[in-house]
């Protein structure tokens, strides 16, 4: 089966759905969204806890509040999604083939946009020595396990990672009667929001150990305990500060990969540092009419920005398809001294840009940093960024103007 589309859109969570909406109130109508999940909003569907939608909203939402917010809407305006289907490749020209229980059918789009989300490393990616007994888990299939299917996944719980998935399961563990002995980390800083330390973890007097690491795991059929040791400024253990934890549960949250397979295969550049597509201004990828937004770009902090950049994405679709608005922009953006990335990777300097990065480590009291051709476009003092937090920066054409490279960094006065 062969059908021409306007706009295939990968993904029917927070970022698909949010794009699907803007287009079709915006006069584009005809368009799929396609899930390999039986229901539409993603990863939100398990984020039973509340911290949703702040900005988006103006309220307070759990994540499956936030995602019926967009299912209801896209029901509303007819929009076409279709779960329980398995993108299975996507060609450069656009040609994306779909698996599912009706069998096999490929969609010809005049645009796509990626919003596939992303996934975690898990044990095999940190090489952590030791027996592979059952009871270890990634912080998302753990919160999966609990929050959707009932299954508590044990009694006493290591957790390596400060990410917010696993601050946040830390917090739903204790309260379902569960011993979180401590949260490791071997970075000498949290890698989850601030108030996700406060609210998940001091306001519970849960541990956590940083510059610390898991350095060997033991059990037959069941974990019974791993051992833990504090890490030099290169990672490495150091002697003699080792500890044994009796436990049986490690859960691991230790980072997210965007979900780039798909990508790949159609030969799409990748960010060596996000490992998310390289995309202009336009959130458009190396391939003309593919555009990418959400955690298939950049892992997010929060889903309101997520939204935000999925309706953007829209936008230029809207304009890819009515006006064409042309390949990759000339002016390419390089992250310097502090950031570990920027996007967009390039920009034409002919409109407004909204960039988004994160700084490489904590810093206070510095200045950010847009400098072109020898001199300084503009400059931002911030009393703290941090490396868990995405810092986000509008730069106006003008301001643009005569730029031929340009780069961004944090420094002193």
């Amino acid at each position: 089966m062969y059908i021409n589309k306007d706009v295939v859109i990968i993904g029917a969570g927070p970022a698909g759905l949010a794009a699907a909406v803007e287009l079709v109130r915006n006069g584009i109508k005809d368009i799929i969204v396609i899930d390999r999940e039986p229901f539409a909003g993603g990863i939100l569907n398990q984020c039973i806890h509340d911290g949703f939608g702040v900005i988006k909203f103006k309220e307070v939402l759990t994540g499956p509040e936030y995602a019926q917010r967009y299912i209801d809407e896209a029901n509303k305006l007819g929009i076409e999604i279709m779960t329980s289907s398995m993108v299975i490749s996507m060609s450069g020209d656009k040609e994306i083939t779909v698996l599912n229980s009706e069998g096999l059918a490929t969609y010809k789009a005049k645009a796509v946009i990626l919003a596939m989300g992303c996934r975690e490393r898990t044990r095999g990616a940190l090489g952590i020595p030791g027996t592979r007994p059952a009871g270890i888990f990634t912080a998302g299939v753990a919160q999966n396990l609990v929050n959707l299917k009932n299954i508590m996944i044990g009694k006493r719980v290591v957790i390596l990672g400060s990410g917010d998935i696993g601050l946040i399961m830390a917090r739903r563990l204790t309260l379902e009667g569960v011993k979180v002995i401590a949260v490791v980390e071997k970075m000498p800083y949290s890698n989850g929001l601030a108030r996700n330390i406060t609210q998940c973890l001091e306001d519970y007097d849960i541990p956590l150990l940083l510059s610390h690491t898991v350095i060997n795991i033991e059990g037959k059929e069941r974990l019974k305990s791993v051992t833990i040791a504090r890490v030099d400024e290169k990672g490495e253990a150091i002697k003699g500060t080792s500890r044994k934890f009796d436990c049986d549960t490690l859960i691991l949250s230790v980072g997210l990969i965007p979900e780039n397979e798909l990508s790949l295969g159609a030969g799409i550049d990748l960010d060596g540092v996000t490992q998310g597509a390289i995309v202009d201004e336009n959130l458009q990828t190396s391939i003309e009419g593919v555009f990418a937004c959400g955690n298939v770009l950049q892992v997010h902090d929060l889903v309101d920005h997520v939204s935000n950049e999925a309706e953007k994405a829209a936008r230029s679709v809207i304009c890819h398809l009515r006006s064409k608005c042309g390949q990759q922009g000339k002016i390419a953006v390089k992250a310097g001294l502090g950031i570990r990335y920027v996007i967009p990777h390039t920009v034409s300097g002919e409109k407004d840009v909204t960039f988004s990065m994160r700084v490489d480590r904590p810093w206070a009291d510095r200045k950010l940093y847009f400098k072109s051709c020898g001199k300084i476009i503009k400059s931002i003092r911030y009393r703290r960024m941090n490396p868990s937090e995405m810092v986000v920066v509008n730069i106006k054409a003008s301001e643009l103007e005569g730029a031929h490279g340009l780069e961004v960094f944090v420094d002193e006065d």
